[in-house]
């Protein structure tokens, strides 16, 4: 499904300017767009509605390329004028998001690996004209080995974006760690109901043992992930959690994986 015009103009332009060859990546719902076509399967289009772009990099990537994307303000306003730099929260300084009079946002993030201390500051980027990114927790499982693909605008932008079993995984991590406000329960219900879409599209595709072997890496990283892993799939509506427990399972089990508490607490 092809993104909507802003969306598309605004990707383009950051693909032009070089983002993906300085190794970023797209992420979010932006990215979940492009499956579709990379899958040859059909996503239903409520899923694919965003007010934002999203892109990541490592900052170890971002302080040793030795290049730099043009200014990103400038990259922005040549798509709409109206874009200008919201400061960060704990940073007046810094800048990790662009807004435009239509409260479009774009923003850049980067792994957190270290404290949750590093949460609230924004990481300064040397690659990225001047931005500076969000550090997020789980974004380094995401943006490992991501993929190229085509993103449906114009003549088509070539687009790096997160592998969809990688992407399925983290929205259900990233589900259980949502704020509880109507905001957090919109995104909530958003992030689960990309996941199950993308685990059903991964088992019609007979693309499941990339699934098994991306799930059992997250399940490997320790309890706090199991936990997460645990919640989001109890947020899962019932009858929808079957068919993803037992897409896991079955994936899982043809590729030899057998992972220590999954089944046990997964039927709770």
């Amino acid at each position: 499904m092809a993104p909507d015009r802003l969306t598309g103009d605004v990707v383009e332009a950051m693909a032009t300017a070089g983002i993906f060859r300085l190794r970023g990546v797209l992420v979010g719902t932006v990215a979940f767009q492009t499956y579709a076509g990379h899958l040859g399967v059909r996503l239903p289009g409520a899923s694919l509605q965003t007010g934002d772009a999203d892109f990541a990099q490592h900052y170890s990537i971002s302080s040793s390329v030795e290049d730099s994307l043009p200014p990103i303000l400038e990259i922005l306003r040549s798509v709409d004028p109206t874009f200008r730099e919201i400061p960060h929260r704990s940073d007046p300084l810094r800048v990790t998001q662009f807004q435009n009079a239509s409260r479009y946002k774009v923003e850049f993030l980067t792994p957190n690996r270290g404290s949750d201390d590093y949460t609230d500051n924004a990481s300064p980027m040397p690659a990225l004209g001047g931005a500076s990114a969000q550090p997020l927790r789980f974004l380094d499982f995401l943006i490992h080995e991501p993929i190229r693909t085509v993103m449906l605008h114009r003549s088509g932008v070539p687009v790096t974006v997160p592998s969809p079993q990688r992407y399925a995984v983290h929205k259900l991590i990233v589900a259980s760690r949502r704020q509880s406000d109507p905001n957090g329960i919109a995104k909530r219900e958003k992030d689960i109901y990309q996941a199950s879409l993308l685990v059903e599209a991964l088992h019609a595709t007979r693309r499941q043992d990339d699934l098994a072997e991306v799930f059992a890496e997250a399940w490997g990283r320790g309890q706090h992930w199991r936990e997460a892993i645990q919640k989001g799939l109890r947020l899962t509506p019932p009858k929808k959690r079957e068919e993803v427990e037992e897409t896991i399972r079955k994936a899982l089990s043809e590729v030899g994986e057998e992972l220590d508490g999954f089944t046990l607490s997964t039927k709770s």
